[in-house]
Formats: C-alpha cells, structure tokens, sequence
C-alpha cells in the first residue's frame, strides 16, 4: 500500500500511526512523503506495484484539519459502502483482532523517494507540449504540489514564476492557493505574466487567473476544456458532467454548443460515479477539481492546468478570450458556521422560504442549500438576474439556516 501525505505538520504523526496499523494487519507498506493526492491515485493505478493508496491531507481546508483518502487498486477512491466498511471495522474492540498476524508474518514499512520524479514523468509523457514563450505565475498553496508542479512547467520550457512555495508545516492554504487568489491575481499583473495557477493544499484542484488578473474558476475552465475537446472530437456523448453548484452560465453555453450537461450532488466523487456509470471522460467542480477519465483517475490539479495550456494554445486564445465562452450569472456563495448542521433538513422554516423563493425566481435563477461534507458548515448558493438579488437571498437563508442549526463562534 503507498502512502502519501501534503505538508501539514500533522502529516507524519498519521503516516507513522497508518503505517503501524496497515503493517499489523500483514500488508507492505511503502511511504512516498509529500506526494499530490493526484500522483497516489496515478502511481497505484499504474503498473500493478500497489494494492491500494492512501492520502494523509484534508485538501483545502485549514491547516488544524486533516483527513485520509483511500484508493482502490484502480486509483479510483473508494466507494461510500466500502469507507463504511472499514469505520465499521475501525470501531470494534481490541479484542477482535484476535487471529491477525504475527512475527515474520506483520508487513514491512519502506520508504520510496522516487514516486514524485516517476510521477512527473508520467504527466509530462502524457499532457506535455512545449511551453517556451509562456509566462506563468503558479501558486502552490505551500502544499503537496511544491514537488511537482514548478519542475513540470519548467520542464517544458515555460517562465515560470512560483508562490506559495515554502511550506513550513503550519502554512498550507493559508492566504494561498486556490481558496485564497489575491496574492495570485497580484502577482499575475506585476510579473506581466500571461496567466497564473492556483492549487489547493493537495494538489486535486486547480483555479486560473487571466493576464488582466481576473479569475477564471472551475466552470469556466470545464466549458473551455469541454469545448477544445469536443473540437477534437475526444469528448463522448457529447457531454460533460458537473454539480448543483455550478452556474447555470456554464449549462447556457453548453447548450449553446450542443454539449449535455449532467449534475450530480456536490463532491467529485459524485462527479465521477456518473462519469464512469455512463461512458463519459469529462467533469469538475467550480471550486477546480476537473477529472479527464483519459488522462487519470481522480481530480488533478496540475494535470487541468496543462490541458488547459494545451487548449489555448492549439485555439490560438489567451486566457480571457476563451473564458469569454461562458457568460456567469450574479451567483451568491455563503458559508454558515453552525453548532448542528445535521439539525439542517429538518429546518422546515427554512426550506419553505426556499420554496418561496425559488418559485419566485423560476427559470430566471435557482437556489442550493446544504451542509458541507468536511466542515461544520451550512452552504447557500443563490443564483438571480442581478446580483442584488441574490446577496438578499442568500442572507435571508443564511439567517434562518443559522438560527435553526446554531450559529457558532464566527457566524458568517
């Protein structure tokens, strides 16, 4: 089993605990260090050297977080039903593990230095085209992705300029990365650079800011790749597969091409559950996880980002101008924290004036409400014909959701 982790200071007091109980139950286990989330699920579906992965990293989120991502021998995560499986397993008593392993018969721990070089390799051989002449600004969240991205864009020729690029344990995705663009979108303008790249903390998700220092998020990017493909008649169906959160913009230009748009709940898993079902290669997230099904396995931050160079320069466009393809709709994001987010569908007050509203807005908007899957947070997202509009409704929801699940310390 390889294992992985971002650069979180936690990272290797899991990797020693993880390691110690996979060893006890009789597997090898093999400790790459800071390896993208992307490169685990790429190594292990490789060549048959791996049984499984794992990734030690909570993705985006804050520093104090952290997580494990779990990998089948395919590189594809876990399914719902076997991440049950094994937390139901975690949670019976010491004395059941009578009759595990012993002796000569535990697994070994060994530590593998070149996952991130054979990874590199990898993505170049596949997504690689020469970049001389192209000035990009990368910032790499002071995450997993300081092992690769930098050394892959310099590769193929690029001027590349890097932030967020020391981690120091404590600093991953903190005022950097695709969560925090600021410093990004400054330094896109000082550097003259021709666009820039954000990752998140794992390296599974990538954002673009343009030459003029605007953002380009996942959406824009998806309908930018769903188009290029297509052209090149690489894209199945011909559809692409996104989630409720994406902006209705993205499904106006899709239509405006002939393209299918499919939407599944929140989650790249989700994402990538119909994806497979159905034969399609294509799907994201507007927060930046993009998965081609012919390029890799899950998310890949670095990966988007080449494909997206790959896109604008066989179109001949820079950034702006093909993002240009979708007009956004005034979108409303709040994030709400609360002491009971599971009390949230339950909230009836609060799902009547959603109903209320949306028959209000009718095919002119939509609404989304929910609570996050990692935080202990409610979400609302408002989409209307102006944007002052949509910052009433969604405070309103906000509101009440915060009311009926607890507003916490901070509120939103």
């Amino acid at each position: 089993m390889l294992v992985g982790q971002d650069t979180r200071r936690s990272g290797p007091m899991l990797e020693a605990a993880l390691a110690a109980g996979i060893a006890s139950a009789g597997c090898d286990v093999v400790l790459g260090g800071v390896l993208p989330t992307p490169a685990v699920a790429e190594l292990v579906a490789g060549d048959g050297a791996f049984t499984n992965g794992v990734v030690i990293s909570a993705s985006h989120n804050p520093f104090p977080d952290n997580g494990i991502k779990v990998f089948g021998p395919d590189g594809f995560k876990l399914p719902d039903e076997q991440e049950a499986a094994l937390e139901a397993l975690m949670d019976e008593s010491p004395d059941s593990g009578a009759g595990r392993p012993t002796g000569a018969a535990i697994g070994s721990i060994t530590r593998w230095d070149g996952g991130v070089a054979l990874y590199r390799e990898r993505i170049i051989a596949r997504l690689g085209r020469d970049l001389s002449g192209t000035r990009i600004v990368i910032d790499c969240a002071n995450g997993a992705t300081v092992t690769t991205a930098p050394d892959v864009l310099a590769a193929l020729g690029a001027d590349v300029v890097c932030i967020g690029v020391q981690p120091d344990g404590v600093n991953i995705n903190v005022d950097c990365g695709s969560t925090h663009l600021g410093a990004l979108q400054e330094a896109v303008v000082a550097e003259g650079a021709h666009l820039g790249l954000a990752f998140d903390g794992d390296g599974d998700r990538v954002l673009a800011v343009d030459g003029a220092g605007e953002v380009v998020d996942g959406d824009q990017v998806l309908a930018i790749l769903a188009l290029w493909l297509k052209g090149r008649g690489e894209l199945p169906g011909p559809a692409v597969v996104t989630t409720t959160m994406t902006n209705l913009g993205f499904r106006r230009a899709m239509a405006g091409e002939g393209i299918e748009v499919r939407w599944t709940d929140v989650g790249d898993r989700y994402v990538l559950a119909e994806m497979r079902e159905h034969g399609f290669v294509l799907g994201g997230e507007q927060s930046g996880h993009l998965i081609n099904l012919a390029s890799g396995p899950t998310g890949d931050g670095l990966a988007g980002g080449l494909m997206l160079l790959a896109a604008l320069a066989e179109q001949g466009m820079p950034l702006a101008e093909a993002a240009a393809v979708m007009i956004r709709m005034p979108q409303k994001l709040v994030s709400v924290r609360v002491q009971r987010k599971d009390d949230l569908p339950a909230a009836a007050e609060v799902w009547d004036m959603v109903r209320a509203e949306e028959q209000a807005l009718g095919d002119d908007g939509r609404i989304v409400l929910r609570a996050s899957g990692t935080e202990p947070l409610v979400r609302v997202m408002v989409e209307a014909p102006t944007s002052e509009e949509c910052d009433r409704i969604a405070d309103a929801i906000a509101d009440a959701a915060g009311r009926a699940c607890g507003l916490a310390e901070g509120g939103h």
